[in-house]
């Protein structure tokens, strides 16, 4: 798609964040499409990465996750612009070249997300960690002793977390913070 534009090029394709990481510097494209699920360094950190080297970078995410937690760890770690790959031809290439004026671009089902969510209590590291070992399968006693915290404890930041996520049950948690990116299964 991108080719048969008269106004853009695409001058390298990585399968990697490492190898994102190491081309960049050869080719120094005015945009870079980053998916979020790679193989090694996944899309955030190699964001992170590439704007803490190159501060010029321009990146637009282009993913399937349409989670607000984890389209706002992406714009916080630098990305200009978030687009599902379900965007329409037109509003890619929109966002290519706004984001290359200098501009920035959100999804709309993002951005409606991420500003539904804005209001409530975020999870805490903590709690995240919590969710994820329940997410793996292990019971409370279980999640104590790997963070070596009494089972009271776990039982505490589990109540806190259905409370901020509205959850019903431990499974309803981790379908919740895993739709949003919370979590990744």
């Amino acid at each position: 798609m991108i080719e048969t534009q008269p106004d853009l090029a695409l001058v390298a394709e990585a399968e990697s964040g490492e190898q994102a990481l190491a081309l960049y510097p050869t080719h120094l494209p005015d945009i870079v499409l980053m998916d979020l699920q790679m193989p090694g360094i996944g899309g955030v950190d190699t964001i992170a990465a590439m704007r803490s080297h190159w501060p010029q970078a321009r990146i637009i995410v282009l993913t399937t996750y349409s989670g607000d937690a984890q389209a706002l760890r992406a714009l916080r770690a630098g990305a200009a612009g978030y687009l599902l790959k379900s965007t329409l031809r037109k509003e890619l290439l929109d966002t290519i070249r706004s984001v290359h004026a200098g501009g920035k671009h959100l999804n709309a089902q993002v951005a409606s997300s991420i500003a539904f969510h804005v209001i409530e209590d975020a999870l805490t590291e903590r709690e995240i960690g919590v969710l994820s070992l329940a997410a793996s399968g292990n019971s409370n006693k279980q999640i104590a002793v790997r963070l070596a915290v009494t089972e009271e404890t776990v039982k505490g930041h589990m109540k806190l977390i259905f409370a901020k996520l509205g959850a019903s049950d431990r499974t309803h948690a981790v379908t919740i913070a895993a739709k949003r990116g919370i979590i990744e299964l």
